[in-house]
């Protein structure tokens, strides 16, 4: 059966298109570049990087079922976590937490010569949503978390850190970009919506991301585990913008009968006949009945 699609390129927000993009062999350097956008300032220029093996980790059946979507080390054995989250999740920060005590546990050296010391872990989440807490931050995107004196703001510990990127923020144009870092955000952002690659992402990193993206020069497949995960992601943000739209929709209702409730209220204060404040806010004879009784 042929598998049809309208986009020439692939959404990386979903688990088979950002696997692609940077959790192949042969396309370390994608995510290499990218780490290296993203971090330089926290931890430095990385030289090589080595995918790790996530089975082994956790000490149980349900740690071991807690996979993240990449890990890997840098040529220093400096741990890197890499999560793409496609929709809102409870406990999303929890869970970042929880998953950054796994290759803390690895390092545990047997014995009792080993002294505690530990290489840096980066836990990293590429996030198609906008956390709650930080929906007025409007132009903030980027986030960088470690542990900190709450007065000073000083580091208390620099070996752990969370970086988040709230991709619905970015908000540049392609003419308003001009670091490489924003190309990087851009590209992730509307990759899927391109038909070309534009004349301002010309540099070899990006000739190679889109060459890798091209739906066209997929294999069946390589079609069929992309269609999959496109299945899943459609299915994922149907659900979840079905449940907001409904939750918009019963605010409204919550917000008219209060409304109402309050307007029938007065109307009662006044003495005005049941059937006129019916009329006029909608309530039933027996709401109303009930509202003056209480």
């Amino acid at each position: 059966m042929a598998i049809d699609f309208i986009e020439k390129y692939i959404n990386p927000f979903t688990d088979y298109g950002f696997k692609r993009l940077f959790g192949e062999e042969a396309n370390k350097d994608l995510l290499m570049d990218f780490l290296n956008e993203l971090l330089r300032q926290e931890q430095g220029e990385i030289k090589a990087i080595t995918f790790l093996k996530t089975e082994q980790l956790g000490s149980t059946e349900i740690d071991r079922k807690a996979i993240f979507d990449l890990y890997c080390e840098n040529e220093n054995g400096e741990k890197f976590i890499v999560e793409l989250q496609k929709t809102k999740q409870d406990f999303f920060k929890d869970r970042a937490l929880y998953y950054s005590t796994f290759p803390i546990h690895e390092q545990a050296k047997k014995g009792s010569d080993w002294n505690f010391e530990l290489k840096a872990i980066y836990t990293i989440g590429v996030l198609d949503f906008v956390f709650e807490e930080d929906k007025n931050d409007a132009n903030k995107y980027k986030y960088v978390v470690k542990l900190s004196d709450i007065e000073t703001n000083k580091v208390f510990y620099n070996k752990l850190t969370f970086v988040y990127l709230e991709m619905p923020k970015f908000k540049k144009t392609l003419d308003e970009i001009e670091t490489h870092f924003e190309k990087w955000l851009y590209v992730l952002r509307h990759l899927n919506e391109l038909d070309k690659m534009p004349a301002k992402l010309t540099e070899r990193i990006f000739k190679k991301l889109f060459d890798v993206a091209e739906i066209a020069k997929f294999n069946r497949e390589q079609l069929m585990a992309y269609e999959d995960s496109m299945k899943y992601y459609r299915d994922l943000k149907n659900s979840f913008d079905t449940k907001f739209r409904e939750g918009e929709e019963s605010g409204l209702k919550k917000g008219e009968n209060k409304k109402a409730l309050e307007i029938a209220k007065n109307l009662l204060a006044m003495c005005v006949d049941i059937e006129i404040i019916s009329q006029t806010t909608g309530l039933t004879s027996v709401e109303i009945e009930s509202l003056r009784e209480n």
